[in-house]
């Protein structure tokens, strides 16, 4: 009997055309964080049961940028650039489980599909956009990664800037931040195929880096705007007070998580 193959639709006899390949995968990437403070009631909003605010800090937000080549086990994606590079801007919050903190990607944008099918099977709620980063460069007018080199960066969806920032170096700095800090807490959801009937998959699910490595932080001033726009929802998560910024470079494994709870989010 004949059988199909691939970690990710489509599914086909040899795999070959599966739009990901199975986990583990591998990241490399410069990141901008822009961290501040929205009213607490905002961030509050976006959390659905069972997890709560975050004790301290709660209405704390991270908008980061990043700029990213990945891969699977076999690193072939790397020699295929096509196939490994892609931008990326997530808004990051906090929240409580059962009396401990994680970290929660509210809003995320991709350039590109396969980042988007990822994020299907890990509960990130990406979705297409245009993201653009100022990338350092030791030679001729772009910055280098010190004192004083400025890095812009945007964010548009459906034609529509959402965001537009503009970070200044000031000097190493000991993290990249907090609120991008702890494991994430994300839920899987698929509406039933059956209307009327709910979620068919709903699941509060735990991961993180399976191992991590990173270049020094540096700590920076930062210029944010958020814009309106008729389909999109960050500008709702205000800018009431910029904490900090930061650049850093990273490297990441991603190889699965764990299930908290399911069937009691209560979402449609």
């Amino acid at each position: 009997m004949s059988s199909v193959r691939g970690f990710f639709p489509p599914k086909t006899a040899t795999g070959r055309a599966a739009l990901v390949p199975p986990p583990p995968w591998h990241y490399s990437g410069d990141l901008l964080t822009i961290e501040y403070r929205t009213d607490p009631a905002r961030v509050a909003a976006l959390l659905p049961p069972p997890l709560e605010p975050a004790d301290t800090d709660p209405g704390a937000v991270a908008l980061i940028w990043a700029d990213w080549q990945s891969c699977s086990q076999s690193r072939e994606e790397l020699l295929d650039p096509v196939r490994a590079q892609y931008k990326e801007c997530f808004a990051v919050v906090r929240c409580a489980y059962r009396g401990r903190t994680f970290s929660r990607g509210v809003y995320i944008w991709v350039d590109k599909d396969f980042a988007i099918a990822r994020g299907i099977h890990q509960g990130y709620p990406k979705k297409l956009g245009s993201i653009h980063l100022t990338r350092p460069h030791p030679y001729g007018p772009a910055p280098r990664i010190e004192a004083g080199a400025r890095f812009g960066a945007t964010l548009a969806a459906a034609d529509r800037r959402l965001a537009e920032a503009v970070v200044t170096l000031r000097e190493p700095a000991g993290s990249n931040g907090f609120v991008n800090a702890h494991p994430m807490a994300h839920h899987r959801w698929l509406p039933s195929i059956e209307p009327g009937k709910g979620l068919a998959l709903d699941e509060l699910v735990s991961s993180g880096a399976a191992s991590f490595e990173g270049g020094t932080p540096w700590a920076a001033d930062a210029e944010l705007r958020l814009l309106d726009a008729p389909t999109e929802e960050l500008a709702d998560l205000r800018v009431d007070e910029l904490i900090g910024a930061y650049y850093r470079q990273v490297g990441v494994c991603w190889n699965g998580g764990a299930l908290l709870e399911s069937g009691t989010s209560g979402a449609q």
